[in-house]
């Protein structure tokens, strides 16, 4: 017979019968509100010594580059940063081997720009501005000028290209760029509106230049697969997260999850450690189990432990 826990876990049931489920509360972590900016914020585990290197970054105006192997929170650590010192939405530019900084600071439609200039004049309309096809990426939005400074992710760094960094150099020592759309046009039209990467509104641009007015709060994240050029080093401060311990493992579960929660987590830290020293596990996936166990789940199952903490490197 199936008891009322049994049935209450196996939400599909793989039988073919449709019926209706009312499914249990998402993880605090995978729980989404209609507006990004009212996204319940998770506390961030940090060590002091982690922390002081971030206040420094701070302080100096330098981009924090930081490391350390997949789910010790690199990521998380802009999003916390961006949360605590009232910043805003965080701004994000998930980097691949495609990237550009040209493409992070703006983009120009100028084959929408021109199809639509056809239209209105077709119809005896007036020509829509060239702001109305240029929208500045997340790194040229957290350059816009404003009375507190933008935070800005760069996610995963090292899987862009080579020169990526360098190219990267000027508009950290300089903290401005122009837009040469904007830079030819006649006086008369020194002022443009164009879009921000937010979908905030517009921003005022003059004379096509963007200039901040407090550099922005660049967190870079790299998994440590390719060495950056000395230069690009030199004008960031680093930080290497290690791996969470036994007792920051624990912080971390009454941080997400509370104290009732630690009750089913013993034996599952200890199986987390154990697995993890045989191969590369993320964090969040101790906290899934724990969320799984103290939600009444036989974690014992066979299979589901190795389901939910398996290795994320390796042949599948």
């Amino acid at each position: 017979m199936t008891s009322a826990a049994d049935a209450e876990w196996r939400l599909f049931r793989g039988d073919g019968a449709p019926r209706p489920v009312a499914l249990p509360p998402a993880p605090p972590w995978r729980r989404f509100v209609p507006t990004r900016s009212t996204r319940p914020e998770l506390p961030y585990v940090i060590a002091p010594q982690h922390a002081d290197v971030v206040n420094a970054a701070l302080h100096l105006r330098r981009p924090l580059l930081v490391t350390g192997p997949a789910g010790t929170g690199k990521s998380s650590l802009a999003r916390a940063v961006a949360h605590e010192l009232s910043l805003g939405e965080l701004l994000r530019w998930p980097v691949n081997s495609r990237s550009t900084v040209k493409d992070a600071l703006y983009q120009y439609d100028a084959i929408g720009r021109l199809r639509e200039t056809t239209l209105s004049r077709d119809r005896g309309e007036v020509e829509p501005s060239i702001g109305t096809f240029i929208r500045l990426g997340p790194l040229g939005t957290a350059l816009v000028p404003s009375a507190a400074p933008r935070c800005l992710l760069i996610d995963e760094m090292d899987k862009g290209d080579v020169d990526l960094p360098n190219d990267l150099l000027t508009v950290f020592e300089e903290g401005f760029f122009d837009i040469p759309e904007l830079t030819r046009l006649p006086e008369d039209m020194a002022d443009v509106d164009v879009q921000t990467h937010d979908h905030r509104g517009t921003v005022r641009v003059h004379q096509g230049l963007v200039q901040c007015a407090e550099f922005p709060v660049v967190v870079i994240t790299s998994n440590g697969e390719r060495d950056f050029p000395p230069a690009f080093l030199r004008r960031c401060l680093r930080l290497d997260l290690p791996l969470p311990d036994e007792e920051r493992l624990r912080t971390i579960v009454v941080a997400h999850l509370g104290e009732e929660a630690m009750r089913e987590a013993d034996d599952l830290i200890g199986a987390f450690l154990r697995r993890r020293a045989l191969g590369e596990l993320a964090t969040d996936q101790l906290l899934n189990a724990v969320f799984l166990r103290a939600g009444g789940v036989d974690l014992d199952a066979e299979g589901l432990l190795d389901a939910v903490l398996h290795q994320l490197t390796g042949a599948m």
